[in-house]
């Protein structure tokens, strides 16, 4: 058996980081207010058939991870058994040297299990048996998974076109753990992919039972799919934005390009980006009138390999990380909206580390007092850059130039129910960050200080900013 290396001072360096995380950070609730999580397999409370089905059903992160290890397809989303596809993950840990998925999965693996084995081909045997016999039992469902973890609130990603039938029968039957929507309108947004734009459209017109001729017919659509949401819990939006477009224009502009798609004509990049341009406005518009938090993630190269596209399809961990400028372009959205008094909360998150700073110190040119403090947001280090070097970056990068103690804190961003210790090694990651601060002699060692610090940015300031 190898040793356990997750003791209960992991990631913990200095004595105050020891004590700010297990007297203050460790036994907060959890905020997840950004991920993939499935309403319907929390509704249904299912339990899951193997710790592969729980680990490798939705991860792309560690499908990517066993291809760099050689695993051919068949074992990654391919027709392999369960089983197979466990032991193929546990021959590719080993190697997983310095990823953070190698401190995730065996903290999910403590957490959930009470394993502390050490994954790998020679331990695959014992943990698959351990983690099967437990996930069969009624209190390793899904409900009971999330209570395990104390998660207090959590907010899934979804069409606007949902009738978001699983969150309201869960909050009908009064679950205790808030499972809310978040508005997700990507397909909207990408007006120059005509067949899937138009789709969309077509299904908004059904859905609404509203004829939609022009962009003023489209945004009482819209309105009513964002009061429908806001009925059923939402308080956050999210778009996620490959290329941030900006051109001064009017919404009889975008109108005009609106009516070309409708009527099957063809539209350059400049038509393109003045509809985006008003689209962006409007869901800005409706976040602040609604009292909502508006996500953006920018900086996605999506899909980049195009025969693994076309063999095994999109979101499947092929895509990395994109180089295009935008701070002028989202300086200019933001300040439109700003102008007219509505600019909603807002969280800027950038794929892209170069970024950090660029996005850190755009969000100082828009804070206000009209909503909450924080109101402008550095999002947390997002997907490539969610391990303890990319979480130091943007929390030092926030410090530096904007206000940590105002930050929001973690999210998983996950597909996958066993995340939620994503919380806890952000949380040590921000305790040691701190107690290193204090103990060489950069912050003062005040206990209402740090205490008010770390639950601030761990559950606090989340609770205050998102209203949940």
């Amino acid at each position: 058996m190898t040793e356990q290396f997750i003791g209960e001072n992991f990631l913990l360096r200095n004595k105050t980081a020891q004590h700010l995380y297990h007297c203050y950070a460790k036994t907060l609730p959890i905020i997840d207010y950004h991920n993939h999580l499935s309403a319907q397999e929390i509704n249904e409370d299912i339990n899951f058939s193997s710790i592969t089905e729980a680990w490798l059903g939705h991860d792309h992160y560690k499908w990517r991870a066993m291809r760099s290890n050689g695993i051919e397809e068949r074992f990654i989303t391919g027709d392999a058994s369960e089983r197979e596809r466990f032991d193929k993950w546990c021959e590719t840990m080993p190697y997983l040297i310095g990823n953070p998925l190698l401190h995730w999965t065996h903290l999910e693996l403590q957490r959930y299990f009470d394993i502390d084995l050490f994954i790998n081909k020679k331990n695959a045997d014992v943990i698959w048996e351990s983690c099967h016999d437990q996930l069969a039992k009624p209190e390793f469902s899904a409900r009971n998974l999330l209570r395990r973890m104390n998660v207090e609130s959590l907010c899934t990603t979804d069409d606007p076109l949902s009738d978001l039938e699983h969150h309201k029968a869960l909050a009908e039957e009064g679950f205790e753990i808030k499972v809310l929507p978040t508005f997700r309108a990507d397909d909207l947004f990408y007006i120059e992919k005509s067949e899937k734009f138009l789709g969309w459209i077509n299904l908004l017109s059904t859905k609404t039972n509203t004829q939609i001729t022009s962009i003023q017919d489209l945004f009482t659509s819209l309105a009513l799919r964002f009061d429908y949401f806001h009925e059923n819990g939402c308080r956050l939006s999210d778009i996620g934005i490959k290329v941030v477009p900006y051109v001064d224009c009017t919404v009889a502009d975008a109108d005009l390009v609106f009516r070309k798609v409708l009527a099957g004509q063809t539209i350059n990049e400049q038509e393109a980006d003045i509809f985006k341009t008003q689209i962006f406005q409007y869901y800005g518009m409706k976040n602040q009138q609604l009292g909502w938090a508006m996500q953006i993630h920018i900086g996605v190269l999506q899909d980049p390999n195009k025969r693994r596209f076309e063999e095994i399809g999109g979101a499947t961990g092929m895509s990395a990380i994109d180089d295009k400028t935008f701070a002028m372009n989202l300086g200019n959205l933001l300040s439109d909206l700003d102008y007219g008094h509505h600019l909603p909360k807002t969280i800027i998150y950038c794929l892209n580390p170069r970024d950090n700073a660029i996005v850190a110190s755009l969000i100082g040119a828009y804070q206000d007092s009209d909503s909450v403090p924080g109101k402008v947001q550095f999002g947390s280090a997002w997907w490539f850059n969610d391990q303890k070097e990319g979480m130091l970056s943007q929390l030092k990068m926030l410090g530096n130039l904007g206000v940590l103690g105002r930050f929001v804190g973690m999210l998983t961003d996950s597909r996958s129910l066993l995340s939620m210790p994503r919380h806890e090694y952000f949380r040590r990651i921000l305790c040691n960050l701190l107690g290193q601060w204090v103990e060489e002699g950069e912050l003062p060692n005040d206990e209402e200080l740090l205490k008010n610090t770390v639950e601030g940015i761990c559950y606090k300031n989340a609770k205050q900013y998102f209203a949940l």
